[in-house]
């Protein structure tokens, strides 16, 4: 009888499988689609040669993971390469707020105003990042926190503030408000709502303290290093295998389940109790994204020179200006002038296209399950920093929510945080109480993103998961 299984081989199913490995034990991966790597997967989606990442790009978590970046995935074929400047934001009049992995040459770019500001506010958190980072990526009944308590009370202070108010009380001026406003709304949740000021914290923390890298060759890369690792620990993992319910499972110990609480309802079926089947249905999905992918013949000409220096860009203008576009799909509208996330690898990585060309990666916020076509907005917004982008297409690709949903049915809706990411589904990842990954039937845990710490490329999902089944598989 094999010790664990796990359902699903995104960064959290691999995390677990390696942890659980790490202890000694048997582990099988299964995999529904035919290639490994959940939201970590690249494939050629335009033209011969492009590598596009299909989902997940830019490892702003990665490396603070306390698991991710203890493993060896250098000797199995990761690299990451850093941007000269992690991100920027440009504006209509053709500047940019920038942040550099400097906290001094970011606060000088602020303008007099914001620049001691800032310094305030990010020098102490860069210098006692590792203990911060650690804490915040803690399941939240884990007493890390308590090891730091001045200063985790002091982040926590600004983190459950909403990420507009922070902004407006914190900054003076137009730079810093937009630059912070950006990193917020990754958070695909409203600016105004309570802790989203954390999430920009804490990216743009991680932007100073390890950068913004990409995966040289795409992302698909680090899913291959992590699988690689796995096999030699002796792990299995099995590719075009889809897993629908818990009686298809083989004898087993163990089974961790990097699905959505709603994928795991069905697996279940009658064997779930009612009332841990109804705290799961209602878990509520997040806004979904609308994806876009080029290959360019030549960079983005943006108009900003720190622009083309910089590996992920936050399209939108103004603080007021982002927080509208985001408070639209979370009410269920589309956006006329959406916040876009850019990314452009290839600027730093030619290895993902051929010689003379680029690949650029893009997505906006959209309601659940859109079936709105934000081609032409994306461009639009694009053009508007970088006039003659267009000129430089030679083919695009286009994902919206459905799109994203069959590639990886953990991407609900189009959804990519795994639900819902607002201060009540912070607290109750996917429900509130001291061991969010143990389900009512024994020896099944949830490790998806779904459950804490919640959103990212860093594994602690699937690692804390896989220390509950440890516990489990022990007694």
């Amino acid at each position: 009888m094999i010790d664990a299984l796990v359902i699903g081989s995104g960064p959290n199913g691999l995390a677990a499988a390696i942890a659980l490995a790490q202890a000694g034990k048997s582990v099988r991966v299964y995999e529904a689609q035919p290639d490994i790597g959940g939201g970590l997967r690249s494939a050629e989606l335009t033209l011969p040669g492009s590598v596009h990442d299909v989902c997940a790009a830019v490892f702003a978590t990665a490396l603070e993971s306390p698991f991710l970046k203890a493993l060896p995935l250098e000797k199995y074929g990761a690299a990451f390469v850093h941007p000269e400047i992690p991100f920027a934001h440009p504006f209509d009049d053709g500047s940019a707020a920038v942040a550099h992995r400097s906290v001094d040459a970011t606060a000088d770019g602020l303008g007099r105003d914001d620049a001691a500001a800032y310094r305030r506010l990010f020098r102490p958190l860069v210098d006692a990042h590792e203990p911060l980072m650690a804490a915040l990526f803690a399941p939240l009944s884990a007493a890390a926190g308590l090891r730091h308590p001045l200063l985790m009370s002091s982040f926590g202070l600004n983190a459950v503030r909403s990420a507009a108010g922070f902004a407006v009380s914190r900054f003076r001026g137009e730079a810093a408000r937009a630059l912070f406003a950006g990193a917020a709304a990754h958070s695909l949740v409203p600016l105004e709502f309570a802790a989203t000021a954390g999430y920009g914290l804490g990216l743009v923390l991680t932007a100073h303290s390890v950068g913004w890298p990409v995966a040289r060759g795409g992302s698909q890369t680090v899913a291959n290093a992590m699988t690689g690792y796995l096999r030699s620990l002796g792990g299995e993992v099995v590719a075009n295998e889809r897993i629908d319910s818990l009686a298809q499972l083989p004898p087993h110990r163990a089974a961790l389940f990097d699905v959505s609480p709603a994928a795991f309802v069905k697996m279940a079926g009658d064997r779930l109790n009612s009332a841990y089947r109804t705290r799961l249905e209602k878990f509520r999905r997040g806004p979904g994204v609308f994806k876009m992918d080029w290959t360019l013949s030549s960079p983005v000409p943006w108009r900003s020179a720190d622009c083309r220096r910089a590996g992920t860009l936050h399209l939108g203008g103004t603080l007021a200006e982002i927080a509208e576009s985001e408070r639209a799909p979370w009410n269920g509208r589309i956006s006329a002038h959406p916040y876009v996330l850019v990314v452009q690898p290839t600027v730093f990585d030619p290895t993902r296209a051929p010689a003379g060309r680029h690949t650029l990666w893009a997505y906006c916020h959209v309601p659940n399950g859109s079936t709105v076509d934000m081609s032409h907005a994306i461009e639009s917004e694009i053009e508007r920093f970088a006039p003659g982008f267009r000129d430089c297409i030679l083919a695009r690709h286009a994902m919206g929510p459905a799109a994203m949903e069959a590639r990886n049915a953990n991407l609900a809706g189009g959804d990519i945080a795994g639900g819902a990411t607002d201060l009540a589904q912070i607290l109750s990842r996917p429900v509130f109480g001291s061991n969010p990954y143990k389900t009512p039937i024994a020896g099944a845990f949830l490790c998806s993103s779904s459950t804490s710490p919640g959103i990212g490329v860093h594994g602690m999902c699937g690692y804390h998961a896989a220390q509950s089944a440890l516990r489990f598989l022990s007694s």
